[in-house]
């Protein structure tokens, strides 16, 4: 009820209405901007944006979805025009540095899991930004496949299919990668003292 009444003031253009759909879903949109972008700094100004854009579509907005859900779906579709670049490892590491950790590690397999950590988010950055936003979405994040098709503003089949590939092109990123790395190592056993 009381959203509904927020989004007819945001469609009467009233200033303090922006202002408290900005304060009611500005934390969710930035997690889920610094998540599709991996950048913090880009996040912000994804956020800024989607927040600008909101008086523009908001005529477009269907009750049939929260105000959150439709503010997401602003930030995707704002983020396929972000142009990046720059690398994004320091917020991989950042984002490591905040995983809990076990009080059984070793430095070895500290190490082991930041540099893992840095590798995906690096794979996930060469991903199609329709992959990434599905990944996001449905992993990171944990939504639904109905939920995402929403947000992402296709069908639900197409979020399936953008995932799917997105998790193969991963895995063989991955595995090559592996692969790549353990082959020097190969050889200089077999090359001996």
């Amino acid at each position: 009820m009381e959203e509904r009444r927020l989004i007819e003031r945001l469609v009467r253009n009233e200033t303090a209405a922006l202002g408290e759909a900005y304060d009611l879903h500005h934390a969710a949109v930035r997690g889920f901007s610094r998540r599709l972008l991996g950048h913090e700094a880009a996040a912000e100004d994804l956020v800024h944006d989607v927040f600008l854009q909101l008086p523009k579509v908001i005529g477009r907005f269907e009750a049939r979805s929260s105000l959150r859900t439709f503010l997401l779906s602003i930030a995707v579709n704002l983020s396929r025009n972000v142009r990046r670049a720059r690398s994004r490892r320091d917020d991989a590491l950042e984002r490591m540095h905040l995983e809990p950790r076990s009080a059984n590690e070793t430095p070895e397999e500290l190490e082991d899991r930041r540099r893992l950590a840095i590798l995906l988010s690096r794979l996930l950055d060469e991903l199609p930004m329709e992959q990434r936003v599905a990944v996001v979405l449905c992993v990171i994040e944990e939504r639904t496949s109905v939920e995402a098709a929403e947000i992402a503003g296709v069908p639900e089949a197409t979020v399936r299919t953008r995932l799917f590939h997105a998790r193969r092109k991963l895995r063989e990123r991955l595995e090559q990668h592996l692969t790549d790395r353990d082959e020097p190592a190969a050889r200089d056993k077999e090359l001996g003292p």
